[in-house]
């Protein structure tokens, strides 16, 4: 049977956005996306040659999980999951826990074992909880979540000579072992500032807050806007509280010079590149109209931070286009999870479930066809890649995760998808 250490957890009736934008933050921290130059498109892998594996076929499916798999291959598989299920994010770990256990049942296979793991939300924790991973025959590591956590875990993971797909946003701490499966900016600057440029806005500014997402989104934006010939682009930078919010985005907007001039001349862009999400997207917007940048005139671009329906009826963000996964390919796995456990998942419970649901592809696809499960390198960054509940993804070699990217607009006071999403990698290049 399929087994699991620890049983269903109740988390809370609804997560709240803070928590969410908080956990990115943390997941970041320690790390910092500007400790070297974020290159697109590097170390792509061979070009895919068909569609991605449907991480959502069940292995209920008849004949797929015996297929293949004699009797001596009916090993245990041991797949460890290191989550923060004690301490202050306790409720996000429990709740990802339970989004592992439904990809478990939907589509794991009878000897596939999932352990899961405490790390306390701690580094020490984190450590603690690999050795115990790896002591009790983890084959595959899942998780950890915060960029310290994954510091602390990743070598007692690699001595043992296993691979690790981490959920953290860190991406600094990636390589050929270290997957990184959580939301990177990086696709997300590059789908929206490409779909800007072709809908002809070639002059784009960027406000993004200075910590560590704001700086990966000015270096994927500059790598970007490089290839696109966006050089004379401005980037301005904001503090991450918006402190100085109105203050810069005076200046980024020549109000003061415009204003001298009696509007001789229009806005200084086509488009503003905003990275950001929640109460900060509400801010940077108004202030963008209170200093003569209307949303009318000024395109208001975004990352997936701005996926937020609650945005959709802020005046000042009407017609903004931002880059997300899209919203229609997670709304059964939302619906399923809110009908298991009577909650509503947090946004990053899909990561959980798609890992979850990725080690049981590879394992029951190694043991059809080896007898061991498929946990290797070369499994892993499968150049064809994966269709998950966050749509396709792919991981290169040097452990970036790369994702098909939807446009999305508020329009009317709700969100819209106005160019959809890939479901192929094939013919598919970053640059």
């Amino acid at each position: 049977m399929r087994t699991i250490h620890t049983g269903f957890h109740a988390i809370l009736n609804s997560v709240f956005l803070f928590l969410i934008v908080a956990t990115l933050a943390a997941c970041t921290s320690g790390g910092g996306y500007d400790a070297q130059q974020w290159q697109t498109g590097a170390a792509n892998q061979t070009a895919a040659q068909q569609a991605p594996d449907d991480l959502n076929v069940p292995a209920s499916v008849p004949g797929v999980e015996a297929q293949g798999i004699s009797a001596d291959n009916m090993h245990t598989t041991k797949v460890a999951i290191l989550l923060p299920l004690s301490g202050q994010h306790a409720d996000l770990g429990q709740a990802m826990l339970s989004a592992a256990q439904m990809a478990l049942f939907d589509v794991g296979h009878n000897n596939l074992e999932l352990m899961p793991r405490d790390t306390g939300g701690t580094a020490t924790g984190a450590r603690n909880a690999a050795q115990s991973a790896i002591q009790n025959g983890a084959q595959l590591v899942l998780g950890p979540l915060f960029s310290y956590e994954v510091k602390a875990a990743k070598p007692v993971v690699q001595n043992a000579n296993v691979n690790m797909i981490a959920f953290s946003t860190d991406w600094t701490l990636a390589d050929d072992h270290t997957f990184l499966i959580g939301f990177l900016p990086f696709d997300q600057v590059e789908r929206v500032t490409r779909y800007a440029v072709a809908k002809g806005n070639k002059r784009i500014g960027v406000l993004s807050p200075s910590d560590s997402y704001g700086n990966g989104v000015v270096s994927a934006y500059k790598a970007v806007g490089g290839h696109l010939g966006l050089s004379s682009s401005r980037i301005e930078r904001f503090a991450p509280q918006g402190g100085d919010l109105s203050l810069v985005i005076r200046k980024f907007a020549d109000y003061d010079q415009r204003k001298a001039a009696k509007n001789a001349y229009g806005a200084p862009f086509d488009a503003v590149l905003m990275p950001v999400g929640g109460t900060m997207a509400r801010s940077v917007g108004s202030f963008l109209s209170q200093y003569d940048l209307p949303p009318g005139e000024v395109r208001r671009l975004g990352t997936g931070l701005m996926d937020e329906s609650g945005l959709a009826g802020d005046p000042s963000l009407q017609g903004a286009w931002f880059a997300a996964p899209d919203p229609q390919a997670r709304k059964d796995f939302e619906n399923r999870y809110r009908k298991i456990y009577a909650s509503t998942p947090p946004r990053l419970s899909s990561l959980s479930y798609d890992a979850t649901a990725l080690a049981a592809i590879l394992a029951r696809t190694g043991l059809q066809q080896s007898g061991r499960p498929a946990f290797t390198t070369n499994a892993i960054t499968n150049p064809n890649g994966f269709a998950g509940v966050d749509g396709i993804f792919r991981f290169r070699p040097d452990g970036i995760v790369e994702r098909g990217m939807a446009i999305l607009t508020f329009e009317n006071g709700r969100e819209r998808v106005i160019d959809p999403a890939p479901r192929t990698f094939q013919r598919y290049s970053a640059m």
